[in-house]
């Protein structure tokens, strides 16, 4: 096996739902941060026309993985006549709302078009990315971001504090589909500015669908705020919810105190992406 390459979980610091348009897509604005928990994958080469996956995520056909899928139409873009086997050390739960398989096709795009020396530019990364899934294009473009339409309108958004979090995971997978479907759910929030953010609007607007659905998500931020984590929050459509520990410490002892069958990590935000290279443009 080659070397280990990282694929980081993201926060929605915030994410509202500001309208859906007549195709069924939403129009959000969210707050994409980085942070310190990650799959780790490993590349080795195979003939031309051989793509394989070992580990990863459980149910999902190799042919289905988005790591594979991303690294099929890599190497149809850039005319190689090289396969490639995907190893997935898999840390980041299924429908966690935290980016996990989007991830692992961002650092499969980031990492092949390296090692095949495909040259493409980041934002052509980010385009083949956009095709497999909404998230994967930030996973590329490799900063925190302010982001706005379906997601792929982002902006660098430097200003935030790499704080220490909480992430808990119910052990509940929540389908981002049924949520966004969810005839309950309200479609049109007011948008709100950067400052607003910074003021302290960093409401998600699916959590209430999502906590109906899922009981088992409220009772993961209820047990959250017992401990004295402030500011919980969903994390994209869920099912992991966090919020702020005050210090690495306090993150880690809450952490370990996490009730089965619950699973929950001490995180640390991160502006940057920890493949991100300011060379390549």
């Amino acid at each position: 096996m080659s070397e280990n390459y990282p694929a980081p979980a993201k926060l929605n610091l915030m994410l509202r739902v500001v309208d859906q348009r007549s195709d069924g897509y939403h129009e959000l604005q969210t707050v994409f941060q980085f942070i310190d928990l990650a799959d780790q994958l490993q590349f080795s080469s195979r003939p031309a026309g051989q793509f394989s996956r070992s580990g990863g995520p459980e149910g999902v056909a190799e042919a289905d993985d988005l790591s594979i899928r991303a690294a099929q139409r890599l190497a149809d873009v850039g005319g190689v006549r090289e396969g490639v086997h995907v190893h997935i050390d898999k840390t980041l739960p299924m429908g966690g709302g935290i980016g996990g398989g989007s991830s692992d096709a961002a650092t499969t795009l980031i990492v092949l078009n390296r090692l095949w020396r495909t040259g493409l530019h980041r934002e052509e990364l980010m385009a083949i990315g956009a095709d497999l899934g909404a998230d994967v294009p930030v996973f590329i473009f490799g900063r925190s971001a302010w982001a706005e339409g379906v997601g792929e309108r982002l902006r660098v958004f430097d200003a935030l504090p790499e704080s220490h979090y909480v992430l808990l995971h119910p052990q509940v997978s929540v389908s981002t589909r049924e949520i966004f479907t969810a005839p309950e759910l309200t479609r049109h929030h007011v948008p709100i500015t950067i400052g607003a953010f910074l003021g302290g609007a960093t409401e998600n607007t699916l959590e209430p669908t999502v906590c109906a659905r899922y009981p088992e998500v409220h009772r993961g931020m209820r047990w959250l705020r017992s401990q004295g984590v402030h500011d919980v929050r969903l994390t994209g459509s869920g099912a992991c919810v966090f919020g702020l520990a005050a210090d690495a410490v306090s993150a880690q002892q809450i952490a370990t105190r996490v009730p089965a069958p619950w699973r929950a990590w001490p995180v640390r935000g991160c502006n940057k992406h920890p493949l991100y290279d300011p060379a390549e443009q």
